[in-house]
Order: C-alpha cells, then sequence, then structure tokens
C-alpha cells in the first residue's frame, strides 16, 4: 500500500485560468468592436483565442483595427449600420457564410450619447436644482431628436440584432459540447441609478430599457439553450464618454473615478476581466446575470435603484 509521501498528486487542471477562460476555437459578433469597450472587449476575446467579427458604420475604420488588433485573421470587419433592419439581416446572412457551424457569442455594445446640452459638464453646466423654471429651461435644451437616436441605437437596433443572430447561436450551441452560446448585452450602471447621468436622461432611460430588454430575451430564450447576461460599465473613459478630441473630458471622468472604492476609473483590465468571465468555457450557470465593474459606484451612491 502507498504511503501519503509516496502518493503523486496530480495537479487539477480544470482549475487552471488557461483551462477555465479559454475562448479557442469560439466565433463572436461585436457591435461597435472597433472602438471604446467595445475594442476592449474585442480584445480581451482575441486574446484568448476566439475569432472575432466586428461591426461599424465605416469599413475604413474597421479595417484599421483589424490591421492593428487582429493578426492572422483573428479579427474580421464588416460593415454595418445596426439601426437599420435590413443592414442587420445582411449582416447575419454574411456571418453565416462564413462560420455555418455557428457562433458561441453576440455582444451587443454600440451605443451612443446625444444629449451634450444638458449634460452638467457642457459649457451650460447644471441649472438653479431650486428653481423650477430654470430646470424647465434647462431639460428643454433636449431634442426629440436625440431622444429618438438614442433609444434607436442604444435599445432597438439591440433587440433587432439579437433577434437575426438567434439562430446562427442556437448552431453554435448545438455543435459546442457542453457549452450555450450567449448573448452579452452592455448598457450601464446609469440604467441602474436614480441619478440622470449627468443630465444624459435619454442615455440614462435607454440603459435601463436595455436591462428589461435583456430579462425579456433571457426568459425568451432560455428553452434555445441560449444564455443572455448583461455588463453595466462605471466610469470607462471611451470615445462616447469623454469625446476622442476632448482632453478636458477625459480628465474629468478619469478624476472622477478617484472618489470611487477602486480609486480610479475603469481600465482594458477591468472590462476584459468581465467579458471572459461571463462567457468562457465554465460560465454555463451564469444566464440572467448583471455584472456591472463600476469600481463600486453603485455601493457608494445613496440613490441607486
Amino acid at each position: 500500500m502507498a504511503t501519503a509521501s509516496q502518493t503523486t498528486y496530480k495537479p487539477n487542471d480544470a482549475f487552471v485560468a488557461s483551462k477555465l477562460f479559454s475562448l479557442d476555437g469560439f466565433k463572436a459578433v461585436v457591435t461597435g468592436g472597433g472602438t471604446g469597450i467595445g475594442l476592449m472587449i474585442t480584445q480581451a476575446l482575441v486574446a484568448n483565442g476566439a475569432k472575432v467579427y466586428i461591426t461599424g458604420r465605416r469599413q475604413d475604420a474597421l479595417d484599421n483595427v483589424v490591421q492593428r488588433y487582429g493578426p492572422g485573421g483573428k479579427i474580421v470587419g464588416i460593415s454595418a449600420d445596426i439601426t437599420k433592419r435590413d443592414d442587420v439581416l445582411r449582416l447575419a446572412k454574411k456571418v453565416q457564410e462564413l462560420e455555418p457551424e455557428g457562433i458561441q457569442l453576440l455582444v451587443n455594445n454600440a451605443g451612443v450619447a446625444k444629449e451634450k446640452a444638458t449634460t452638467t459638464y457642457s459649457k451650460q453646466g447644471e441649472p438653479d436644482m431650486h428653481d423650477a423654471n430654470a430646470i424647465a429651461e434647462h431639460l428643454l435644451k433636449a431634442t426629440h431628436e436625440s431622444w429618438a437616436e438614442t433609444f434607436e441605437t442604444n435599445v432597438t437596433a439591440q433587440y433587432f440584432t439579437a433577434a437575426a443572430f438567434i439562430p446562427l447561436l442556437s448552431k453554435g450551441t448545438a455543435n459546442t459540447h457542453g457549452y450555450s452560446a450567449s448573448i452579452v448585452n452592455v448598457a450601464s450602471i446609469s440604467g441602474m441609478m436614480r441619478t440622470s447621468s449627468s443630465g444624459q436622461f435619454a442615455y440614462a432611460a435607454s440603459k435601463a430599457a436595455m436591462l428589461h430588454l435583456s430579462k425579456l430575451l433571457g426568459t425568451t430564450l432560455a428553452q434555445a439553450k441560449i444564455r443572455v447576461n448583461t455588463i453595466c460599465p462605471g466610469i470607462f473613459p471611451s470615445e462616447m464618454t469623454a469625446d476622442s478630441s476632448d482632453e478636458a473630458n477625459k480628465s474629468r471622468l478619469q478624476d472622477a473615478g478617484k472618489s470611487l472604492p477602486a480609486g480610479r476609473s475603469g481600465d482594458d483590465g477591468d472590462m476584459a476581466a468581465a467579458i471572459v468571465y461571463l462567457v468562457g468555457p465554465n460560465s454555463n450557470f451564469l444566464n440572467g446575470q448583471v455584472l456591472h465593474p463600476d469600481g463600486g459606484a453603485v455601493l457608494t451612491s445613496p440613490a441607486t435603484a
């Protein structure tokens, strides 16, 4: 009989990070994958073995991302305007032609924030919050067009994109042993909090709608074995949140992060950790989850939902 000292213990490889989070052979589609948070997610997926199809309106911008971040064909750029139903269907058909065995992941990331006239860090600043007339005057600087465009991109387009890719996600589940394909919707903590997201009412309301859309899709797709999870980022300086040409806004967002328990705003690694956790080969128990990488923002705000 072997004694304890004679027994050879083999490491349990199942718990090694490279096994838990390896995405080798996975295929993903990321809307808005060429900039900001979408690019962070794209890079994280590629770094862990996935092939990623990114989409946006401008093919030249997508080509630049492919050249810089997608060696060996790991990133493929396909131009599409997801606010147009026919373009979304064309995109799904193109991916189906390239990936007849299906995909394992759709990331609904594309989004806009159009309310420059009412944001409190704009030139207008915040109104006197004790003066009802001043508040009304400030809020009416918003336009019907900005509200419509915000919801069209942040909610309606996400619905049609998810619907168009359901068949490919189902194939991905069927052709990946022991794994359920998933949709990850990128919302925002703005959709969880009672503050106005610095005066961006349409943006905050659209992200709240995105959170509810995730619940509806998750329930609808549960029996089809397609999971739906949501990432609600906090302060992540990016092209949308800070304006790439406005260093003052970038600095403002970085300074805002200093007041968080984390002591800083979010970075590429924070978003990478979030996405690989939700979609790795051992993520099947994660369904209907809302993950908010926010540095502790929802813990410290007195006005969270």
